[in-house]
């Protein structure tokens, strides 16, 4: 009898230790989504990039590198707009912050050695909705592309 109460006892433990999702992580998750998908081509090793991206920009473990993973995907999978989620990162972020967004984008966008059109268009897009000049962007663009 006391094992089945100890049972119940872990659940409840899991539960209650599940913290809720950060919701500038999870726009910034939703974002690289959205990129990965920008080609109409979202490939396995496009989402490795996001978990990667996301796993060292917010020092994330692994299990809650994939927990935001699959989260931002459900809510990409239903979202009409950028908007919502841009809103979040520039009414919280820093423009340094903004600008490590951008980064991560051009990473993503990138990291298959083709940057396709639909793929530049939104991290302008993004960019713009975050008040980060063309400027800054290009630079960006640029250092990403002399790393790789």
């Amino acid at each position: 009898m006391v094992d089945f109460f100890k049972f119940f006892k872990s659940k409840k433990d899991q539960v209650s230790e599940e913290e809720p999702l950060d919701p500038v992580q999870m726009a910034t998750a939703v974002l690289l989504i959205e990129m990965a998908r920008a080609d109409f081509d979202q490939a396995e090793n496009e989402n490795e990039v996001i978990k990667q991206l996301l796993k060292d920009h917010f020092d994330l473990n692994n299990q809650g590198t994939n927990n935001l993973f699959e989260e931002a995907e459900n809510i990409a999978d239903d979202s009409i707009s950028l908007h919502e989620f841009t809103r979040t990162l520039h009414e919280t972020l820093e423009p340094e912050a903004k600008e490590e967004i951008i980064e991560m984008l051009w990473r993503l966008a990138m990291s298959d050695d083709d940057l396709d059109k639909h793929e530049d268009y939104l991290v302008r897009k993004v960019a713009d909705l975050l008040y980060v000049s063309n400027t800054i962007v290009l630079k960006i663009r640029h250092k990403v592309t002399q790393e790789s």
